[in-house]
């Protein structure tokens, strides 16, 4: 069971450690969603489970009870240093942490030869801070898929992975998202879940991975990222800023889609973008 917040502000005082704003860190106190958590991911006994910035290890033991073999990465050293004495000791060849930044080991140290990357059945869950939420994930997206994503992530960055086109949410964090990952659940988590206790709410969100999953070429992904950071504009004035004409053969597929050149980046369905993507790696 997680610690109830008493025992987590005395835990963290034994400790010297004052929960940093910087780092997102908050602590789920809340035992309904840690199980919620593990239902989410069909954890089963054998599994190799990614997650990130386990913390006091709260969500950590609970995977690695149910059989779970788990890969962490913890940027706080006095965290990992505690891990390190108290958890790891309790698992043996089970708990893997590696001390450092998420964005950079956005698979926690889970080696590439692994067996679980190579056939694709490794999973994440992860109560991810508001800060690294999206550079990790695009990391994430870069190399092996997991076959699933449970993320505990504050609502705002949830709205942003999830958002369809033609909402103001929509961004290319969300068109990356959708070519690898489906909506499979999600759950609105009270703030009163986490100690300290963040200002905003949360969301326990679910994605499994799709059959046709596909990962943009990392050209494409960087026009993605200029042509929202212009997101008011009109593609086809975008496009015109690009100085490459071979862009215009994809602006003239634009009616496929019910769309003209007078569309903005956030109004494109993933086809276009995806059509996009394979002019580009030609």
């Amino acid at each position: 069971m997680p610690l109830t917040p008493t025992q987590t502000r005395a835990l963290l005082a034994q400790l010297g450690i004052v929960p940093r704003k910087n780092l997102g860190q908050n602590f789920l106190t809340d035992g309904n969603l840690v199980r919620k958590s593990l239902a989410l991911a069909d954890l089963r006994p054998g599994d190799v489970v990614v997650e990130i910035g386990p913390g006091l290890g709260t969500l950590s033991e609970a995977m690695l009870e149910a059989g779970a073999e788990v890969f962490a990465v913890e940027v706080d050293r006095h965290l990992d240093q505690n891990l390190r004495t108290t958890l790891a000791p309790k698992f043996p060849g089970k708990f893997h942490l590696l001390e450092g930044d998420a964005v950079t080991h956005p698979r926690a140290g889970l080696p590439d030869s692994h067996s679980s990357i190579t056939s694709g059945t490794y999973k994440v869950v992860a109560n991810l801070p508001y800060s690294v939420c999206t550079p990790w994930l695009d990391a994430l997206l870069s190399g092996p898929l997991p076959e699933r994503l449970v993320l505990m992530l504050q609502r705002e960055a949830a709205a942003r992975f999830t958002a369809a086109p033609g909402t103001s949410d929509r961004g290319a964090i969300s068109i990356f998202t959708e070519a690898a990952f489906g909506q499979a659940d999600s759950h609105t988590v009270s703030r009163k879940c986490f100690y300290p206790e963040p200002k905003v709410d949360s969301v326990l969100l679910s994605l499994r991975r799709k059959p046709n999953a596909r990962a943009f070429h990392p050209s494409t992904k960087k026009l993605i990222r200029e042509f929202f950071t212009q997101r008011r504009k009109q593609m086809g004035a975008l496009v015109r800023r690009t100085n490459r004409p071979e862009l215009n053969k994809w602006l003239e597929n634009f009616p496929a889609h019910g769309l003209d050149a007078r569309a903005r980046p956030e109004d494109l369905p993933l086809a276009a973008w995806l059509e996009l993507d394979a002019l580009i790696a030609m």
